[in-house]
């Protein structure tokens, strides 16, 4: 099976290259940047799981059709991608998108037909070093997938092959909107909570912010409920022990990209969920706030008075769970 993976980032770069290191047919297409960089250092990947140093196959054009595409870009570039990926697919090709959130499952259906996209939940924790290294900071690294509307594509089984056995937990999810759902639920409390907060878990913690963070942590619930898939209760209070932790470090991966000065997910993440809920009626006053906070960031962004009157040099953050 020939696979594609779209982007090299923390998070392309390390599922693909796992993959590559398995023996699978892997190319990555990326932006003529990362191509150079990976061209002259390779593509390294450092963790418990085992170092690897490879010389990827890379294509910064897709050229043909591939049999698998996994999707790993930040769902700000999605409308950008879609249109670069458009070679790629084929009558057979099967697309794995690893964005969290919903929305992007509605615009790859639109453009390439839902017959084709699977869903897609990752779990892994890296970050990418200032030299383009994968820094892989704990040994969980899992991929699920199953079909996000139905029928489902017909090559499941073929993807799955390809998948396990990897270097990684690969496994079918007989419920994979469920699961993004619950990833859903939980990243976009934890970036509502320390982009509107400023800092990370154990300092919103220190700051008397937990009673803050559980009402966020409520309204993204009864979000999920609401429109269907409500979380279990494993699943609450899970995300409530891990977003109000005294002490912990655990940020996001928008926290990240705001103090860094970069375009964000806001959008994606915490305003579809916002659009979800008004739709059912029920109130997110916590995350519309985070919401306008994250907006004024962007609109700073866009605006060239602004952000060149804006010292946006923050220090570096903590790595990114996604």
């Amino acid at each position: 099976m020939k696979i594609l993976v779209v982007g090299a980032g923390a998070t392309g770069g390390c599922f693909g290259a796992r993959l590559a290191a398995a023996g699978r047919d892997v190319t990555f297409l990326v932006r003529p940047a990362r191509a150079t960089a990976l061209r002259a250092g390779g593509l390294v990947v450092r963790g418990p799981l085992g170092d690897l140093v490879l010389r990827p196959h890379l294509v910064t054009s897709a050229a043909r059709p591939y049999d698998l595409v996994l999707l790993a870009v930040k769902a700000v570039t999605l409308d950008r991608t879609v249109v670069d990926l458009t070679p790629a697919i084929g009558a057979d090709t099967v697309i794995l998108p690893m964005l969290n959130g919903m929305r992007h499952l509605d615009t790859l259906a639109e453009r390439f037909g839902a017959d084709r996209v699977l869903g897609g939940v990752c779990q892994v924790t890296t970050t990418l070093t200032p030299d383009g290294e994968i820094l892989q900071l704990n040994t969980r690294q899992e991929l699920a997938y199953g079909p996000a509307f139905q029928p489902g594509p017909n090559r499941l089984a073929a993807v799955d092959a390809a998948l396990r056995g990897a270097g990684f937990t690969a496994r079918t999810s007989p419920d994979i909107r469920q699961e993004m759902w619950d990833k859903w639920f939980h990243v976009s409390a934890l970036g509502a909570i320390t982009c509107l907060m400023r800092g990370v878990v154990g300092e919103v913690v220190a700051a008397g912010g937990a009673e803050v963070a559980e009402r966020i942590v409520l309204e993204a619930a009864a979000t999920a409920a609401a429109a269907g898939y409500p979380v279990s209760a494993s699943v609450f209070d899970r995300t409530l022990a891990t977003l109000t932790e005294p002490g912990s470090r655990t940020a996001s991966s928008l926290y990240r990209d705001l103090t860094k000065g970069l375009p964000t997910e806001a959008d994606h993440l915490i305003g579809d969920l916002i659009a979800h809920a008004a739709r059912h009626g029920v109130d997110t006053t916590l995350l519309r706030l985070a919401h306008t906070h994250l907006s004024v960031h962007e609109h700073r962004l866009s605006d060239p008075i602004a952000a060149a009157t804006t010292d946006r040099r923050l220090p570096d953050g903590p790595p990114l769970v996604r």
